[in-house]
């Protein structure tokens, strides 16, 4: 494996790798390596889109901070959210899930890392945990929703630091299946525009995920 651009990445051809930050400990059945002593978990970019946009995006920034604050939406299992908690370290990461049945293991998840902050809520109403969260530098978006872009602004004006970053992953199809894709996706760069957002980076995430196209936005 060879180091990469973003800290606490490494790299095997397509393969990407986080350090674990819980060496000894699979999340979800992950391969893990040891090199030079640290021990690394396969991120494979079939199950996590964020893996799969640091492999297709050009170039690929990293959108978050090691030691910084995060807002992750759409929390699911954990599986993602395990390898972001490897990259923040000593950072903090809230995560919004509302399905209770996923919240489960994703509150199990936190219990072993401590910068991970479950919020068992819907990312349509932010109103109900800024409070708990207050201003993050970087929020991640993965929502099956109609209005997702709607989701993210709303989010944005209650929660991001001025000057922060964002990433939006967008599932075309859950907006709709009667407009071609490309027709969404400029529709929620214009919605992201009118709220005052740069849209910095566009990218499909396919093959890893055809119906996804990840935008990554500054404020």
């Amino acid at each position: 494996m060879e180091a990469t651009e973003w800290a606490g990445v490494r790299r095997d051809g397509r393969d990407l790798f986080t350090a674990n930050a819980r060496p000894g400990e699979r999340v979800y059945g992950e391969v893990v390596r040891t090199i030079e002593g640290v021990e690394y978990r396969h991120w494979d970019p079939f199950r996590s889109k964020l893996a799969a946009y640091l492999l297709r995006a050009n170039p690929p920034s990293a959108p978050w901070t090691p030691g910084g604050s995060a807002l992750y939406l759409g929390g699911g299992h954990g599986t993602t959210v395990s390898h972001l908690s490897d990259l923040v370290g000593s950072g903090s990461i809230f995560v919004v899930e509302k399905s209770p049945t996923a919240f489960a293991p994703l509150l199990a998840l936190a219990r072993k890392r401590s910068n991970l902050f479950p919020i068992l809520a819907d990312a349509q109403l932010p109103e109900r945990y800024q409070a708990e969260v207050g201003r993050v530098e970087f929020i991640y978006q993965d929502v099956a929703q109609r209005h997702q872009a709607g989701i993210f602004v709303e989010n944005v004006r209650a929660c991001l630091t001025p000057h922060g970053r964002g990433l939006l992953m967008l599932k075309v199809r859950s907006v709709t299946q009667r407009r071609p894709a490309n027709a969404i996706v400029r529709e929620a760069r214009h919605e992201l525009g009118r709220a005052g957002l740069t849209v910095a980076a566009e990218c499909s995430l396919a093959p890893f995920s055809k119906e996804h196209v990840a935008l990554a936005v500054t404020a």
